[in-house]
């Protein structure tokens, strides 16, 4: 089974320093038909105005990816790290036991456009963690290119679930598929762009949900970027 959702019908918040788009239940916004897809839990679109961020807050025991589409985010943390986040980087916090955090859009006229990803992970109480790493554009041109796993395979960052996390970039010509093990799950999330996935035309923000389907399949894109989560059902 495919379930399509569409950016529409995803939660929205406008904040005016922040708008932020969720595609699963978060703060005031509560769908109960979209609490998580197996260990994804947040799926965050937001973009921050120049000037404004996130002030320091707190998070434990959850998976945090943080996956920036333009500008840059300023990342400090209770760890020690201090870094700034762009496109084509990904950042990933274990929060563990409890860390705090802040995030900054110190761009003087720019907004900050990313995505805020929760994977609930696989244990409580881990000690907290952190990895940024970069992926150049060709790596991902035409193709799934890993970026998160439990075994941090490929150059990939580390988390503690047994899922991955894909990113690619497509045009016209550029396709791929991803295979899907029987019992798991998947979602794709059309970041920017268009692209056809599975006989599904999507646009940016739009969302497909797997459930006992083989593959993961793309093609006709338009300036696309696609992220797809390989997932385990929860027990």
């Amino acid at each position: 089974m495919i379930t399509l959702r569409p950016a529409t019908e995803r939660g929205h918040a406008n904040h005016g320093w922040l708008d932020s788009w969720h595609s699963f239940s978060f703060a005031d916004y509560h769908d109960p038909r979209h609490v998580h897809w197996g260990p994804l839990r947040v799926i965050n679109e937001d973009r921050v105005q120049a000037g404004q961020g996130f002030g320091t807050h707190s998070h434990r025991d959850m998976e945090i990816i943080s996956y920036v589409l333009d500008g840059s985010l300023a990342h400090k943390d209770s760890m020690g790290n201090a870094a700034s986040i762009v496109p084509g980087e990904v950042q990933r916090m274990s929060a563990g036991t409890g860390v705090t955090h802040s995030e900054y859009n110190h761009e003087a006229d720019r907004t900050t456009h990313f995505l805020q990803i929760w994977i609930i992970p696989d244990r409580q109480g881990i000690r907290p963690g952190y990895e940024q790493k970069a992926y150049p554009e060709a790596d991902k041109r035409g193709c799934l290119r890993l970026v998160a796993s439990p075994d941090g395979g490929d150059g990939s960052v580390r988390i503690h679930q047994d899922a991955r996390m894909y990113a690619g970039l497509f045009d016209a010509g550029e396709d791929a598929a991803l295979d899907i093990a029987p019992g798991r799950l998947a979602y794709v999330h059309m970041a920017r762009g268009r692209a056809v996935v599975n006989g599904h035309a999507l646009s940016a923000g739009d969302a497909l949900l797997y459930a006992d389907e083989p593959r993961v399949e793309i093609e006709r894109g338009d300036g696309a970027e696609i992220l797809v989560f390989d997932l385990p059902r929860l027990q």
